[in-house]
């Protein structure tokens, strides 16, 4: 007798009961032909392609800038993207993208469950791409399966070997992509294979060989169950109107193999299209078998829909026996009710608000933000300094940054005091007798300044403001600090 659907509900709850872990048993997914698989083929193709290729991607900023369009410049505290600069003082950037990254993925967890994880996620990218070299040498699922039942001969460990050495290419090149985008990519590729490189370049490209080899080429569906919390936390940002890949046993129960459901339908008694073929089984790269309902190992990638069409087809039945779909809809076919489907929702509403809200707050700072960057500090000890003149002279620490690809000179003023004198170290006069400061293309200038004033009676701390403007343009930036006085 046919094995009773389990409701997704039942199924999470004795998957959240589940130990934390469990030996590895072995699974030799198979390969499928279809619409999704097609499609995960175009994304493993695009996500890798960029990945790969993304360092030696030239972008055109001036003489004095990397013309490497991606570059994360730590020696210099700098980070491009094409046409973007972001320096250290505008790290709220980055928290502006972790923040619609994790937004976006709120949002595909509302509209398709775990799709992120199905698709886009670098371990079901790479874990991809480990199996297709895998079934290249090896061939599929019956020929891996008995190679690893019978005795080891010359030519399964010749098969093996190859396998294991391509797929250290992949980690090792996987590695060496990555410390490309943090050094210019041709001559950091020159330096590394004449031995040139930096240490750390080499350590890294290690460490992520050993990672990339181990979690795709061994650990593979253990990372998705075990590693990663996104399982855990989708369950609790997820609604009954989150399509999700779903066994449709309004129409599959009861199953039985092709024959008997036949001779059940002849006699006029139930019998549904599942055949209990268990292609949707064999292809699951977890070994989910997703007629049990909704499972914490599901990683929603749809290869079991592609697999159970091919069948249906064979057997001229209606496809999408498993589907993008909802158990509540699958109730409500059951029990004659009209399907109900919301991907425009109060939910997805929100998240897509709230992506538009952040993006184009972080569009308008980066379109009106300044060229220039002054910081002050107050010495602390002495506060102030009395003058054989009489006179009250504060010391101060500035930091102008020059974010303008050429050099450029700058005149500080300062205002709120009566009488007040700006000096600073090592700057010059203009003929206006302007304090100007001179910083070069893309860099950061550190210099004193020393504030006095000549007034009889100063008050014992004074707001004051220093403001900076570029000679060139006129823009100008505005910093606040005090003034101490006896």
């Amino acid at each position: 007798m046919a094995d009773a659907p389990v409701s997704p509900s039942l199924a999470t709850a004795e998957a959240e009961d589940a130990p934390l872990y469990a030996p590895r048993k072995q699974i030799y997914p198979q390969a499928v032909k279809g619409r999704l698989r097609t499609i995960k083929w175009v994304v493993l193709a695009v996500t890798l392609g960029i990945y790969y290729l993304l360092p030696f991607i030239r972008w055109d900023r001036g003489p004095n800038a990397p013309d490497q369009a991606i570059l994360v410049d730590l020696a210099n505290g700098r980070f491009y993207f094409f046409f973007i600069e972001i320096w250290p003082q505008e790290v709220y950037y980055f928290t502006g993208l972790l923040v619609l990254a994790a937004l976006a993925l709120f949002l595909m967890n509302a509209v398709a469950g775990r799709v992120w994880c199905g698709y886009l996620c670098p371990q079901t990218v790479w874990t991809d791409l480990f199996y297709a070299v895998e079934r290249w040498i090896e061939g599929d699922r019956r020929e891996r399966m008995r190679h690893d039942k019978e005795k080891l001969t010359f030519k399964v460990a010749a098969q093996k070997s190859l396998k294991h050495f391509i797929w250290l290419m992949i980690a090792w090149w996987t590695g060496g992509a990555w410390v490309l985008y943090f050094a210019d990519a041709p001559t950091l590729v020159y330096e590394l294979a004449t031995f040139q490189a930096p240490m750390l370049a080499y350590i890294w490209i290690g460490i992520l060989t050993f990672t990339t080899y181990t979690l795709a080429g061994f650990m593979r569906e253990q990372v998705c169950t075990y590693m990663c919390p996104w399982p855990r936390i989708q369950a609790a940002l997820t609604d009954e109107y989150a399509l999700n890949v779903t066994y449709r046993y309004d129409r599959g129960e009861p199953r039985g193999s092709m024959k008997k459901n036949e001779t059940l339908k002849l006699q006029g008694l139930p019998a549904g299209d599942c055949i209990d073929c268990n292609q949707c089984v064999n292809v699951c790269p977890t070994g989910v078998d997703i007629r049990k309902g909704l499972q914490l190992d599901c990683i929603q990638c749809g290869l079991c829909i592609d697999a159970c069409n091919v069948v249906m087809e064979k057997i001229d039945r209606p496809l999408n026996l498993i589907a993008y779909d909802t158990d509540m809809n699958v109730k409500a076919r059951m029990e004659g009710r009209p399907e109900v489907r919301k991907i425009v929702r109060p939910r997805t509403i929100f998240y897509a608000g709230i992506i538009a809200i952040v993006g184009a707050v972080m569009i308008g700072s980066l379109a009106m933000r300044q060229t220039i960057y002054l910081s002050v500090m107050h010495d602390r000890n002495p506060l102030f300094v009395r003058l054989s003149d009489g006179s009250i002279r504060n010391g101060f620490t500035i930091r102008v940054a020059n974010k303008n690809l050429d050099e450029r000179s700058y005149v500080l003023t300062v205002d709120g005091l009566s009488g007040a004198k700006l000096d600073i170290v090592g700057g010059e006069i203009d003929q206006q007798g302007r304090a100007v400061v001179k910083v070069g293309p893309d860099q950061t200038l550190e210099a004193r300044v020393l504030v006095s004033s000549h007034g009889a009676n100063v008050p014992a701390s004074t707001d004051i403001h220093f403001t900076l403007t570029d000679i060139a343009n006129g823009d100008a930036t505005r910093m606040s600090d005090y003034f101490k006085a006896p």
